[in-house]
């Protein structure tokens, strides 16, 4: 049996190179970026100052505590329009105490505020804006 050449083994690996597969970078991931609009907390009702969003897209947490009777707190919060005070959609609507998160879009992005109507609770709000995103591909 023959040696193989310098030659023909450097002809093998330029070809097996070009054989290779090249493989596509896998694409960015769409991710929601939240930005915080804005935080309230009080015991009655309250109407918030305006905001903007881009998007109509929300994430409300809120917390209710220190019902002054079982069965007896409420909270009922809703967005609504900055220009004409319509109600836009609901934001929280709760009974006795607990917390969540809530996720809510409207049709449009607009000027908002917040009216809480609330009764024999403590509570806080929180409002954060869905931006979407995109995440680099991971290496």
């Amino acid at each position: 049996m023959r040696p193989i050449s310098a030659a023909a083994i450097a002809a093998i690996v330029i070809v097996l190179a070009g054989c290779r597969s090249r493989l596509e970078p896998p694409p960015a991931r769409e991710v929601s970026i939240w930005h915080k609009v804005g935080s309230w907390s009080g015991r009655g009702n309250i109407q918030t100052e305006t905001f903007t969003s881009d998007t109509g897209a929300f994430r409300v947490t809120w917390e209710t505590r220190n019902e002054t009777a079982p069965g007896a707190g409420r909270l009922y919060a809703v967005f609504r329009s900055g220009d004409s005070g319509r109600e836009i959609m609901d934001a929280v609507k709760t009974q006795g105490a607990g917390r969540g998160v809530e996720y809510v879009s409207a049709e449009r992005p607009r000027w908002y505020y917040l009216s809480v109507d609330s009764a024999n609770v403590d509570w806080a709000i929180t409002v954060d804006e869905e931006i979407p995103g995109q995440a680099p591909p991971p290496r």
